[in-house]
């Protein structure tokens, strides 16, 4: 399984992407807005995104939004807005599932 991890602070973006290697999961990281949908596009797929909402070129769920329109690709937002306005506004928009940091890496497996 791809995962594509969105996720902007290396200090989160780091175990989470080697803990996801070590369960067995091939990884692919950015840490922008606006190189999301060319790695949702590009040749191989990908299998599920883990997305951030706060990165530093745009909002997460303008991220969302874009995916949706061109992929039904599983989406687990992974954020640390974890307000229930946040957690419904995200699952309308799409989102498969919601997960609020801190998180471990075992629950995102089991995801």
């Amino acid at each position: 399984m791809r995962i594509l991890v969105v996720e902007d602070d290396p200090a989160v973006s780091q175990p989470l992407v080697e803990g996801l290697i070590r369960n067995g999961f091939e990884v692919e990281h950015v840490g922008y807005a606006s190189q999301v949908m060319p790695a949702v596009m590009a040749n191989g797929g990908i299998d599920v995104v883990l997305l951030d909402l706060g990165l530093p070129d745009g909002d997460g769920l303008d991220v969302l939004r874009e995916i949706r329109r061109a992929s039904d690709v599983p989406v687990i937002i992974a954020t640390a807005r974890g307000d229930e306005t946040d957690r419904i506004v995200g699952l309308e928009l799409g989102a498969d599932d919601y997960v609020v940091k801190p998180f471990s890496v075992r629950e995102l497996a089991a995801r």
